[in-house]
């Protein structure tokens, strides 16, 4: 399963940082971050709102472009190591310069220069996802917005939001999103995880997504399925990061097969690996086991990851190609 070429669509670049890269830059900078990890050293959280409190706290650490660069190396290398050929990260310039369209500018343009060291080293591709965090509110959204639309082209390719589903309602950050939209951004939100079926559909009527992060939830309501498979909509699921946070018991009962049976476009993530435990790796042996899916079923997984990226059509047709040589 680890060497299967993989196609990853839904990862958080701060959610993937090693542990020991945040506490070895917290000793440096000697800040105290000893409650947000376990006695083993892993991240340490009861639930997904406790997981936002730990994820913001590890990130409070990378404050500079040259921490981020640090980042997105560590980061892909360990992807990579997992046979992920091609990803799109979410950035989210409320962590990287606090909004400033200026500042902004030089985290990226260091995220940049990482993962094309990566992709010369590695044979890595990374894109960029301008990601809103929800519960910072619709004002902040509009500053990230803005940051997106100045810095959108190739390689910056998309905009979503992520964060509380809980917090206000997906119509209020319509502004941003149409903004990201009118500069050429392709649109994907969370929705369907805390959320339930009903922030699906906000984020279908609301946004005009083209993809929705997790969206597993609606397998609760079958008219839903049914117009998620009836629009081709691709939903970006982690069933790891499901299981971890307690939204589904076991791999056996998350509804991914049911949704790709139903039709659904489903593709298969990691989201935050280190706080979930998982990788790549894990995430195709558990679900081997789980479903009994084969080495098919998981390159034409990759296909519809491939085939839903929001890269360049000469990009897409690359990334298939190491598919198809496989």
């Amino acid at each position: 399963m680890r060497d299967l070429p993989k196609v990853e669509l839904h990862l958080h670049i701060e959610g993937a940082a090693p542990p020991a890269f945040i506490r070895d830059l917290a000793a440096r900078k000697g800040v105290d971050l000893r409650g947000i990890f376990t006695a083993d050293g892993r991240y340490r959280f009861r639930d997904f709102w406790q997981f936002l409190e730990v994820y913001e706290a590890a990130t409070s650490v990378l404050k500079t472009p040259e921490d981020y660069h640090a980042l997105t190396r560590a980061v892909l290398a360990e992807s990579a190591s997992h046979g992920v050929v091609y990803t799109e990260a979410f950035l989210s310039p409320d962590f990287c310069g606090g909004g400033d369209v200026g500042a902004w500018t030089e985290y990226l343009a260091a995220i940049r220069e990482a993962a094309d060291e990566a992709e010369r080293r590695d044979g890595i591709v990374m894109r960029g996802i301008v990601t809103a965090v929800r519960h910072f509110g619709p004002d902040q959204a509009r500053r990230t917005a803005l940051c997106a639309a100045e810095t959108a082209g190739d390689w910056l390719v998309g905009y979503g939001i992520g964060g509380d589903e809980k917090k206000g309602h997906l119509g209020d950050f319509r502004w941003s999103f149409d903004l990201a939209r009118e500069a050429g951004l392709r649109i994907t939100a969370h929705a369907g995880e805390w959320g339930g079926p009903e922030s699906v559909r906000e984020a279908l009527d609301d946004i005009g997504v083209e993809r929705i992060g997790h969206g597993v939830r609606a397998a609760e309501d079958p008219a839903l399925v049914e117009r998620l498979a009836a629009e081709g909509v691709v939903l970006e699921v982690c069933p790891g990061s499901n299981i971890a946070l307690g939204l589904y018991p076991d791999w056996s009962l998350h509804p991914i097969r049911a949704l790709r049976e139903a039709g659904v476009k489903v593709t298969i993530s990691t989201d935050d690996p280190p706080f979930f435990g998982t990788d790549m790796t894990r995430e195709y042996e558990r679900l081997a086991a789980a479903f009994g899916w084969t080495e098919a079923d998981f390159m034409d997984l990759a296909r519809t990851a491939a085939e839903a990226a929001f890269c360049t059509p000469e990009t897409r047709k690359a990334v298939l190609d190491r598919l198809e040589r496989q």
